[in-house]
């Protein structure tokens, strides 16, 4: 039986759990003669409950004659814990950033393709990405970045500018292309040239629309520099305290909205991105009074979107988190099956982004409102209107952003 202990926990997160933890669960295999898959299923839980800093699974486990009835005692506690809002503490966490190395090398091409989490199966705006950077310095709990690149190294092609001039497109076609699927879009600045490079392309090509998507308030080269209008400048916002518990060494709330500001001061088209929306205590509440911050803020005509989506997982990131075991909170939520995916139950999405989009009810006309990467059943019930297509959503985009980059050009 301790044989098969030790096969079960192999490709599990059983070393990263406390040892005290390791020899209760190896102890309650024995005597219970667990399988496999109970054994596995026991260590994802304690895993959990250890990196939501609850009570551990010595501390839920109650011993009665019945091993079903064990586990069913288990399991009802982990699930209750994983239903309800999250609550987080008002301290700030102790939290050791992941160490990171910068690598300089000439990549054999140009990182530049669809969208890396593009599914049939929901409305995407079939936007392009380019890899200006790949990977992040900053260390956000729910990160997807972590499983497309190798862990903790940070590269820059050397010969990324030179590629980015001599990248062919279609003179009768609009690109929409993002910077921010690889890495973050203004943390890095102007290292290596890229943002150099990024506005030259931006000013050699009117039609594309290049979008800087950040966490970050490294905004100076912006300021300091010629920024071409069909350049957009996004925010991914979320209340504070989940800056705080869940968005390690990224910009505040605060200071991300007064970067945008400063950008717009300049003429510079911002726009925000409410994505990944998590659920926890009063978080309706907190989603709207940053709706209402922006609304007071900014104008109609400075703002070319607001998008909305939850946080949502692949397997493998899954993995990664509970392999790695840090404080976090971010899995305490309903895993549901999302197309092949893990996030929230529709219906409980669907409440997230009508109360959003409502706070928004100002701007409703006058800026390009979208779900990002969500079910497309969603759309009717969230904006009264919905796209039949992925090319028909896409066109409508491309459409409202060219209006606001023409309205910028006028001034």
């Amino acid at each position: 039986m301790y044989y098969k202990f030790q096969q079960a926990t192999q490709n599990t997160p059983f070393d990263s759990l406390h040892v005290s933890t390791q020899n209760f669960l190896q102890e309650k295999a024995l005597t219970y003669r667990l399988s496999f898959s109970e054994i596995k299923n026991l260590i994802e839980i304690a895993i959990d409950l250890q990196m939501w800093n609850e009570n551990t699974l010595q501390e839920i486990w109650v011993d009665v004659s019945d091993k079903k009835k064990t586990l069913l005692h288990v399991s009802h506690i982990y699930q209750d814990l994983r239903d309800k809002p999250k609550r987080y503490a008002q301290e700030k966490p102790q939290h050791k950033m992941h160490k990171i190395s910068l690598e300089h090398i000439q990549k054999p091409s140009l990182g530049i393709g669809s969208c890396p989490v593009a599914s049939p199966k929901t409305r995407c705006c079939n936007l392009m990405t380019l890899d200006a950077v790949e990977s992040c310095g900053f260390d956000c709990s729910y990160c997807s970045i972590q499983s497309f690149y190798h862990e903790n190294k940070v590269v820059f092609d050397t010969d990324f500018a030179h590629k980015l001039a001599n990248l062919e497109l279609d003179a009768n076609k609009t690109y929409h292309i993002g910077t921010g699927q690889s890495s973050d879009s203004l943390l890095w600045g102007n290292k290596g040239g890229i943002l150099e490079a990024l506005f030259s392309f931006a000013t050699s090509h009117s039609n594309v629309i290049l979008e800087l998507k950040s966490k970050s308030n490294n905004i100076a080269y912006l300021l300091e520099h010629e920024v071409p209008k069909n350049v957009l400048v996004t925010f991914s916002l979320n209340p504070q305290i989940i800056i705080t518990n869940e968005e390690h060494g990224s910009a505040s709330l605060h200071e991300r909205i007064t970067a945008a500001r400063a950008l717009a001061d300049k003429g510079i088209l911002v726009g925000f991105h409410f994505h990944p929306m998590v659920v926890f205590e009063n978080s309706i509440n907190e989603y709207a009074k940053i709706a209402k911050e922006l609304i007071k803020r900014f104008t109609c005509n400075e703002v070319a979107l607001v998008s909305m989506g939850t946080l949502t997982f692949i397997k493998p990131v899954l993995k990664k988190l509970r392999k790695r075991a840090i404080h976090s909170k971010i899995l305490q939520m309903p895993l549901s099956n999302a197309n092949g995916k893990f996030s929230y139950p529709l219906e409980q999405k669907k409440q997230m982004f009508q109360t959003l989009y409502a706070a928004f009810s100002p701007w409703h006309t006058q800026v390009f409102f979208y779900l990002c990467m969500e079910d497309a059943s969603l759309w009717k019930s969230v904006f009264n209107y919905e796209y039949a297509s992925n090319e028909a959503f896409e066109q409508a985009m491309l459409a409202a952003y060219m209006q606001k980059i023409e309205y910028a050009k006028s001034f």
